[in-house]
């Protein structure tokens, strides 16, 4: 059982990242590591504990037959995906199994880096973080929109989905709304991935100085 990360050791700052498919989290998660943030990507935590957890592995393969693992040890994630996307109780039973986990291999991590003397930006980016309560390690949210058209063309482009697929996908997800209500700084990605860029990094010395500021004001 873990508590809030941050409780682990002071100094770091711990930032939310959240938004819809297509929004353009990744970009901005990028962008901060490339000015030395580090970065949790929940979708890579997922692939991870799908493809190497004993125990995840061996009721998946219960779940939806030993083939849906390829011989390469990998999960066949389309053939789970048209699965859960249209069995509501199999996609519940899936999150049951994967997010636990997820949630506990974030915790690790942050956790070590604190231990380690970290005191940089690390971003946790993960899409269901609001669903998870995981707000509460956090520093602050920063929350990631896009209009629905450019998103989804940016799905069909980066993810091979079809238009389709790409709106369903959206569709089981929070709103834009729900994510700029939950945000303390929202990014609106109607431009360049450049532009996101400079707005992601503005917007993290301003939320780190509103930390500052708070903490000597209760000094």
């Amino acid at each position: 059982m873990f508590t809030d990360p941050r409780l682990a050791g002071a100094g770091a700052f711990v930032l939310g990242l959240v938004g819809r498919a297509g929004a353009g989290k990744s970009t901005v998660a990028r962008a901060l590591a490339a000015d030395g943030a580090r970065v949790i990507d929940a979708d890579a935590l997922g692939h991870e504990v799908t493809d190497h957890d004993p125990g995840v592995r061996a009721a998946l393969a219960a779940e939806y037959g030993d083939d849906v693992y390829r011989a390469d040890g990998s999960l066949d994630r389309g053939r789970v995906a048209a699965r859960v996307f249209t069995d509501p109780a199999a996609r519940a039973r899936l999150d049951r199994l994967v997010h636990p986990r997820i949630i506990e291999r974030a915790a690790e991590q942050i956790s070590e880096w604190l231990r380690d003397g970290f005191r940089g930006v690390a971003v946790l980016d993960a899409a269901l973080l609001l669903e998870w309560g995981l707000e509460r390690w956090c520093d602050a949210v920063l929350a990631v929109v896009a209009p629905e058209a450019l998103a989804i063309e940016r799905l069909v482009a980066s993810r091979h989905w079809t238009p389709q697929q790409a709106r369903e996908r959206r569709e089981v997800q929070r709103s834009d709304a729900a994510f700029r209500a939950a945000a303390d700084v929202t990014l609106d990605n109607d431009g360049t991935p450049e532009r996101l860029a400079g707005a992601a990094r503005e917007a993290v010395r301003t939320l780190r100085a509103r930390r500052e500021a708070a903490g000597k004001d209760t000094c």
